[in-house]
């Protein structure tokens, strides 16, 4: 048996390939969109791929199902709960795929979806009644479990499936040997889960003994404890779930139709349309000169889940990065399921020597002079956009909280005719808020740079507690 982890770290997701040498058979476990490395590592290793499972259908990527159906022949697989317009395999409890030497039996645990599935894999040349490992999707996390309330736009409550996930992880996923080794599809960093951990395997009986959802209590209690705190979810994590269930074009032909090299008018003119021009690049970067009305998400941080989070599905996304970055900028955001790219500046902000006046800058002030400012007799507005619970952890004094994943929602509640000075832990986020502001008319608008850490790094007090939100 051949067994493969692919970690993308930006998503936090953790898909898998799982070959049998003899038969040079191989099937693919919640691909991300873009396959190449799995059509790779197959052919590297003499393996065609011939099945490719979604454990579910996905709430914060875009899987890349359908990719491998067309570039490899392979047969779709879902559980049996799962409804979706294109042609697939409904495997239900106790199913098996077998190829050779490898087993795939398949655990319907609903919970975290109504159709969540989680695969038992076995390695027949080492035993088949002790599994070697278990493909758990988002029901059983390194340190957490699957969030039970992405489906309430669905008609699905986070009680209803707070229950069914109780029951998936103590009537299946804790009947298995202790000695398993859990594969789960997603590690920190995920929005689909609370507390996971930074590691990406683990062993049933250490995820006993150490998770807090799988120690002892009523199932009253499990509820309870499953759906308070959750992160608030990305707007586009709904829109993701139906694209997975849905026949979709595969991301090669959303990138041939997307990498149109334009001029600065052409942008200027899309712009003028309602176009939202997404600038890529290093915050410092763009601080120092980009064009008026950018966005900032650089390509350094979570880029595809705050261009989700902020962006809109409707208006189409003209991008500009560093020469040579712009295929990468559109396969990213195509990993979400944005497909609406007209094209890319040409030669990116290097198009716009010529023409100074289009660009302007975002003041980025050294902690100890934001200091001075947040001390003075008319102090500007200070903005933390980082999470509540950073916030209630250490903030600047007299600092609203107004999260980056709120901000736009909220905007109009900011003042026009007061200096706003934004924050975040280090610069990542601020760039996002700034840019966003100034686009949507804030004239003075200003980052503390470097962050929180910043302000710490300059000996600068902070105070805990809860804000305004």
């Amino acid at each position: 048996m051949i067994f493969k982890q692919f970690y993308l770290p930006c998503l936090a997701h953790a898909s898998y390939l799982v070959g049998d040498e003899r038969t040079g058979t191989a099937a693919v476990v919640d691909p991300q969109r873009d396959t190449d490395q799995y059509m790779a590592f197959a052919a590297e290793h003499g393996l065609k791929i011939q099945h490719v499972f979604l454990t579910h259908l996905h709430a914060d990527f875009v899987a890349g199902h359908l990719e491998l159906r067309d570039r490899a022949g392979a047969t779709i697989y879902l559980g049996a709960a799962a409804r979706a317009t294109y042609k697939f395999t409904a495997l239900g409890d106790g199913a098996r795929v077998e190829f050779g030497r490898v087993r795939l039996q398949i655990l319907e645990t609903p919970g975290h979806t109504p159709e969540s599935i989680s695969i038992v894999v076995y390695d027949l040349d080492s035993s088949d009644t002790r599994p070697y490992a278990v493909l758990t999707g988002d029901t059983l996390f390194i340190g957490d479990v699957g969030r039970p309330d992405l489906r309430v736009a669905l008609g699905w409550s986070a009680a209803q499936l707070g229950g069914l996930l109780y029951d998936s992880l103590h009537t299946k996923l804790l009947a298995l040997p202790d000695e398993s080794l859990v594969y789960p599809a997603h590690g920190a960093g995920s929005l689909c889960g609370r507390s996971l951990s930074k590691e990406t395997v683990s062993t049933l009986g250490e995820q006993r003994r150490l998770n807090y959802a799988l120690q002892p209590m009523s199932k009253e209690a499990f509820i309870q404890v499953v759906t308070a705190d959750q992160p608030e979810a990305p707007g586009y994590f709904t829109y993701d779930a139906v694209l997975n269930s849905e026949e979709r074009p595969t991301l090669d032909q959303a990138l041939e139709r997307e990498m149109n090299p334009l001029t600065v008018d052409t942008v200027l003119g899309l712009q003028a349309a309602g176009a939202q021009i997404l600038d890529t690049r290093d915050s410092a970067e763009f601080a120092a000169a980009h064009l008026a009305g950018s966005i900032n998400i650089g390509l350094g941080g979570q880029y595809a889940t705050w261009a989700g989070t902020v962006l809109d599905r409707v208006n189409p996304i003209v991008i500009i990065a560093d020469p040579g970055r712009e295929h990468e900028a559109a396969i990213r955001l195509g990993r979400i399921g944005f497909d609406h790219v007209a094209g890319f500046l040409e030669d990116g902000l290097g198009s716009l020597r010529a023409r100074p006046e289009l660009t302007v800058k975002t003041e980025r002030l050294s902690a100890s002079f934001a200091s001075e400012l947040l001390s003075s007799a008319r102090p500007p507005q200070a903005i933390d956009v980082r999470t509540p619970g950073e916030y209630e952890q250490k903030h600047i004094a007299g600092s609203l909280a107004l999260p980056l994943s709120g901000l736009v929602a909220k905007m109009e509640t900011l003042p026009k005719n007061r200096p706003l000075l934004i924050y975040c832990a280090g610069g990542y986020r601020s760039s996002i808020a700034a840019s966003l502001l100034e686009r949507n008319g804030f004239t003075d608008v200003k980052e503390i740079a470097g962050g929180i850490a910043g302000w710490e790094a300059a000996k600068l007090p902070v105070r805990a507690g809860q804000g305004l939100l």
